[in-house]
């Protein structure tokens, strides 16, 4: 159960008045800014912080608490906690209520479909003109967790910037001023004023990567280093500042390699629905640009390359033979020609040929070699009662389920396609592979291992 924690009143307050570093250049005088406010420990102090340093900062503060219709009566107290809190420091109060879990029905965690409403809302809030920018409590202990998490997942440099301290929404910014500052320091700043806060008891649940993350691995990992939160939170820091340089090389380059359409005789480019690159200009680029620009081509695509489908492309445009193909993720197809690499989108099937293609399936007893989908799949029972099951490999159906692997459980299918930003036919067509009525592989997407069954899949469709 969580726990309300009393007014943690001290003996002898500390002299002089306890006060918390802040990061505030992304605050200008007037403006009118709401804290995200839960009750914890992080956005109270940041509360008290901004309404002690309103006049001086020329702030107009609020309070902003959404209920999200988890844990009862405790969130119920929180609320409550909430108004409270801004009714004794004479700020305005912003709260309204979410029901998450019938958001997490649709695939989503409860934390993803948590964070979704609650930015969703704080929209809401500044295109209502109520607001003109949020301040969020993230700390540098958030940030370690998130790079670390980010890290355990394959992300790219991107994704180890982590929380980024200023974000910019069409309708308006989110700021983070703790992002400097220790849970810790937080948690002192309070005491020395003896303001209480709210405990929430779902951080305390494991089912949850990021207390995982918080409770088991991070202080596991510190008795390697006692300063990893530091180096994680450094670590995001260079990586933001080594995008925003990244970002800026790319405007220049990519528009020189990669081409709209394809070529045509007598010179120039007719207009076509895919983009090309110079294999040529592209070879003599340091892995690192070959790696930037190919994945930049197919984000004009809609497409999001993980690091293998990158060094697939690559490995097809620098080393490839004229006539070499292969199909990727979200319906990306490439082709490499004498002088160019081709990127397009597969084509939608006609009606007819998408209904006989959603009646596709390749079946055999375990153990078993599956053909299908341009794939081949080696299936080898790893228990003996799965020798002899049926593995059937076919296109996914409205209402599968797979555990991809560190979520925190199972999601639909047609919610994972989405975070791949796969679309058209490739995303109709997409395959899996079910035994004894359990999916246990799905194309290029990494699922909780299973003691059942191990599978191994190549391309059967790349040429040699």
């Amino acid at each position: 159960m969580s726990r309300a924690l009393p007014h943690m009143m001290v003996a002898m307050r500390p002299s002089p008045t306890p006060s918390l570093a802040i990061e505030t250049s992304y605050l200008k005088p007037g403006m009118r800014l709401a804290v995200g406010l839960s009750g914890g420990a992080d956005s109270v102090a940041l509360l008290r912080v901004l309404q002690e340093r309103s006049r001086e900062l020329g702030l107009v503060v609020s309070a902003a608490h959404l209920h999200h219709g988890l844990r009862g009566a405790e969130a119920d107290a929180d609320q409550e906690f909430c108004r409270e809190l801004a009714r004794e420091l004479g700020l305005p109060f912003f709260t309204d209520r979410v029901d998450v879990v019938a958001a997490s029905e649709r695939g989503e965690s409860i934390e993803e479909a948590g964070r979704r409403l609650r930015y969703g809302w704080f929209r809401q809030l500044l295109a209502r003109g109520e607001v003109e920018a949020f301040a969020t409590a993230h700390t540098r202990d958030d940030q370690a967790e998130t790079v670390l998490l980010k890290l355990l997942r394959g992300a790219w440099t991107e994704g180890l910037s982590g929380i980024h301290p200023l974000v910019e929404l069409a309708e308006g910014r989110v700021v983070r001023p703790l992002l400097g500052v220790t849970r810790s320091a937080i948690e002192a700043y309070l005491t020395g004023l003896g303001q209480s806060w709210r405990e929430d008891s779902s951080n305390r649940d494991l089912a949850f990567a990021r207390n995982r993350v918080r409770h088991e691995l991070l202080p596991h990992l510190e008795s390697w280093n006692p300063r990893l939160r530091e180096h994680l939170a450094q670590m995001a820091v260079l990586a933001r500042d080594e995008e925003a340089w990244w970002a800026a090389q790319l405007a220049w380059l990519a528009p020189q390699l990669v081409l709209p359409g394809s070529p045509v005789r007598g010179g120039g480019r007719a207009a076509g629905p895919g983009v090309a690159l110079e294999a040529r200009n592209l070879a003599v680029q340091p892995a690192a640009m070959q790696r930037r620009v190919l994945r930049y081509a197919a984000g004009q695509l809609g497409c999001r390359l993980d690091f293998a489908a990158t060094e697939k492309l690559r490995s097809l445009a620098i080393a490839g033979r004229a006539g070499q193909r292969c199909e990727l993720a979200q319906g990306l197809r490439a082709e490499r020609t004498h002088r160019e690499l081709r990127l397009r989108m597969a084509a939608a099937p006609s009606p007819a040929a998408a209904e006989n293609q959603g009646a596709s399936e390749v079946s055999g007893a375990i153990p078993a070699e599956l053909e299908g989908f341009g794939l081949r799949l080696s299936i080898q029972a790893s228990a003996p009662e799965f020798a002899g099951q049926t593995a059937r490999l076919r296109n996914w159906r409205p209402g599968d389920r797979v555990h991809p692997r560190y979520s925190s459980g199972p999601r639909k299918v047609k919610d994972v396609l989405e975070r791949l930003r796969v679309t058209g036919s490739g995303r109709e067509q997409w395959p899996v592979l079910e035994v004894a009525g359990r999916i246990v592989w799905m194309k290029d997407v990494e699922l909780e291992p299973w003691a059942g069954v191990a599978v191994v899949a190549t391309d059967a469709a790349e040429a040699v």
